[in-house]
């Protein structure tokens, strides 16, 4: 579970029940939303130093990983965390786990998987509430960058790198670019900084696996 940015960390036992268990529950079926464009998008980074608990890839709401991962493309997209309510007395995400987004300024895909805010009261923090102080961005995303076997100083510099107000797109289809390799941190390097143009594969080409 991220912690809460720019917060002191804490732990809701709750949601770390469910990222302990064994058993990860199946992806929720396809629906027939449609794909939804968010240029105003405040994105930043968690990483392996940073998560809660630190030096961990735990995750509170699994769906195809037991633990934060993936590659990035759509059939292996990245964990991403989105913020949450208690509001109700239930631990509701701003987006249902299992929701697939593009970030076009890492050419990857993710998914809801993780929580991003801690504490008693995560409606009133991070990522739930405070996207508008970021650029009067409508929306916060928390992506997963891994980072486990680099420096810690490394991990946080590609967190910079990729914070800021960004193209999201939700429900993506399947065929927009990926770049190579696995996840953002990878092969010693921060993979990001292409912008927000959208780039589909060619026609001929073999789509995102």
């Amino acid at each position: 579970m991220r912690r809460g940015v720019g917060a002191a960390a804490g732990v809701l036992a709750v949601l770390l029940a469910v990222a302990a268990c064994d058993a990860v529950p199946p992806p929720p079926a396809p629906t027939a939303t449609a794909l939804t464009v968010t240029p105003d998008t405040y994105i930043t980074a968690y990483t392996w130093y940073d998560n809660t608990p630190e030096g961990s890839p735990d995750i509170s709401h699994p769906v195809l990983h037991k633990k934060a991962g993936g590659r990035g493309t759509y059939a292996d997209p990245v964990t991403i965390a989105v913020g949450h309510s208690l509001e109700t007395g239930q631990d509701v995400l701003d987006f249902p786990a299992g929701t697939r987004i593009y970030l076009p300024d890492v050419r990857r895909y993710f998914i809801v998987e993780d929580t991003c805010g801690d504490g008693p009261a995560p409606e009133e923090g991070p990522c739930h509430a405070d996207a508008a102080r970021h650029g009067g961005a409508s929306t916060w995303l928390d992506a997963w960058i891994g980072g486990e076997g680099e420096g810690e100083s490394f991990a946080q510099r590609c967190a910079e790198q990729v914070t800021g107000v960004r193209a999201a797109v939700f429900h993506p289809a399947d065929n927009f670019v990926v770049a190579p390799g696995d996840g953002v941190i990878h092969d010693g390097i921060c993979d990001s900084g292409y912008g927000n143009q959208l780039v589909t594969a060619s026609p001929g080409s073999t789509p995102p696996r």
